[in-house]
């Protein structure tokens, strides 16, 4: 069911589906909400599941001036205190992730677990196709023009503003460092793609550098693994957001060794 509420003076578009503790789900760069389709009601038979849209995307309107992480993620605090949520168990995806994990290091009390999606903490985590794809300015409006034109409340004449500010958050964005995350408190899941724009041994290292993370790379899977293998991606979180953990057997430290600080 589609809501209203207005965050920061921004009226903002979520999803809401489902009943019991808090889960919420913070899309990509150039998305929507619609991308959780598969994740939705999967998360629904649990969970009560909140899918906000994002300043200057979908259905919620662009501000003047640039759109960064950190402006999303005051957002996104403003959106839980105001519906009041308490902790949320919080999945971000892509340019989502970074939101959610900026939101998570400012305000532990209002994560109880963190879920990260094909995202990395800083530009040399990213491959080089990757970088390459930001350079191609054509393709990534051509993906992005089609979802944004008929849902926005600026209209379709307002793409390329909001295109230019999209941009250049990607290419200078994400910016946290390793380093940061020893202050995460909360569990955290770092899952990704085998074919991904994140290099695997970038996540590697952001599971080993958290105090308390699992790490899943899927399969035959790419930036988008949520909506190619959403089964699987269901499943993964489901097990991640349980109360109760599988106990491990034979930890031999792959996830407790110190990565390279980038």
């Amino acid at each position: 069911m589609g809501e209203y509420v207005t965050v920061n003076g921004l009226r903002t578009y979520y999803e809401t589906r489902g009943e019991g503790e808090p889960v919420v789900l913070l899309h990509g760069g150039g998305v929507t909400a619609d991308s959780w389709y598969a994740q939705i009601p999967a998360l629904a038979e649990r969970f009560r599941v909140h899918a906000p849209e994002l300043r200057g995307h979908g259905r919620t309107a662009d501000v003047e001036g640039p759109v960064t992480s950190e402006l999303m993620a005051d957002d996104v605090i403003a959106f839980l205190e105001t519906l009041a949520t308490g902790p949320v168990h919080l999945v971000g995806w892509s340019a989502g992730g970074t939101v959610a994990l900026r939101l998570a290091l400012r305000r532990p009390d209002l994560v109880r677990k963190l879920a990260l999606i094909s995202s990395g903490v800083s530009r040399e985590g990213a491959t080089d196709a990757d970088a390459a794809m930001l350079d191609d300015t054509e393709r990534l409006a051509d993906m992005f023009r089609p979802q944004y034109e008929p849902l926005s409340p600026d209209g379709p004449g307002h793409f390329p503003v909001v295109f230019a500010k999209w941009l250049k958050m990607w290419r200078e964005e994400p910016d946290i460092g390793l380093a940061a995350l020893a202050a995460l408190p909360m569990p955290v899941l770092v899952l990704q793609g085998d074919d991904d724009g994140v290099r695997v041994s970038h996540s590697a290292d952001m599971a080993a550098a958290i105090p308390d993370a699992q790490l899943a790379v899927l399969p035959g899977t790419s930036h988008t693994a949520p909506l190619e293998k959403p089964a699987l991606v269901n499943r993964i979180l489901l097990d991640f957001l349980a109360d109760q953990q599988v106990p491990k057997l034979l930890p031999l430290g792959s996830l407790t060794q110190p990565p390279p600080r980038h």
